[in-house]
């Protein structure tokens, strides 16, 4: 049997991610350390990591011992599902950018400056040129969309976020290849395969090793999709990104229902 790469996430993430898959899903304290042992996290940790995300609001306790979703916790839940729309927010690509110009932003702020460049990352910006980041312009909201998002990120206010076209050629060539890099083509087939084969392995499996695997690939294949660029074609094989998505839609509601057995047992 084909063995899922061992990955120990953090115990916060964990419990967050659980809690948030499904609306009003609860869970106790004695089924958070269930949780917990899967991945060879302490009883400890996770009863700190409880009281922690209680203090921090992102947890709340309901009757009978049970924590839900608080409100700062319902907050991060919807901005991880955010990624099952995000093909719907997408429009034809006419060759223009959305371009976020940095020049003003002082070098000194380290920490900002990470802020920044998560911010540009998760927006799917790349570097053209010293100080100018660049994106297609394929989001239907454009450049006023792309700006609002990264300022919602924490980019600072001082970088301009504006639309551009009638780049040069040679400039325009450049940013036509920013993001070959990334395989993204290579990343959905090889997506598709993995959750094709887990699909067809996770009924063979114990609940718990059902639930193992699926949070382990169905973790991979959201953190790809939350940084994927959303290129327009020819950029990228559209048709390619959109089975590849329908493909972790359908495994994500698969792990949810197997991780509301693992919960409910007894």
């Amino acid at each position: 049997m084909q063995q899922v790469k061992e990955e120990k996430p953090v115990a916060r993430k964990l419990l967050l991610k659980l809690l948030g898959s499904r609306e009003n899903i609860q869970m106790n304290a004695s089924a958070a350390v269930r949780v917990g042992a899967l991945f060879g996290i302490s009883e400890n940790n996770i009863r700190v990591t409880l009281t922690r995300l209680q203090s921090m609001q992102l947890i709340t306790p309901v009757e009978r011992g049970f924590y839900q979703l608080g409100s700062s916790g319902v907050r991060f839940a919807k901005e991880i599902h955010q990624w099952r729309d995000d093909e719907t927010h997408l429009v034809s690509w006419h060759h223009n950018w959305v371009v976020a110009q940095t020049n003003l932003l002082p070098k000194s702020d380290k920490k900002q400056q990470r802020t920044n460049e998560r911010a540009l990352k998760l927006m799917g910006m790349k570097k053209l040129a010293c100080d100018i980041y660049v994106r297609p312009n394929n989001l239907s909201g454009g450049a006023s969309e792309v700006r609002g998002k990264l300022y919602t990120l924490g980019l600072s206010n001082k970088v301009m976020v504006f639309n551009a076209s009638d780049f040069d050629k040679k400039s325009q060539n450049k940013a036509m290849g920013l993001w070959s890099h990334l395989n993204l083509e290579s990343l959905y087939k090889e997506g598709c395969k993995e959750i094709e084969q887990s699909l067809a392995r996770l009924p063979s499996l114990t609940l718990e090793e059902a639930t193992k695997e699926s949070y382990v690939i169905g973790d991979r294949a959201l953190y790809h999709l939350v940084f994927d660029p959303l290129l327009p074609s020819p950029l990228v094989n559209v048709q390619m990104r959109e089975r590849y998505r329908e493909l972790v839609k359908h495994y994500d509601d698969v792990g949810a229902e197997i991780w509301h057995r693992f919960l409910n047992q007894s």
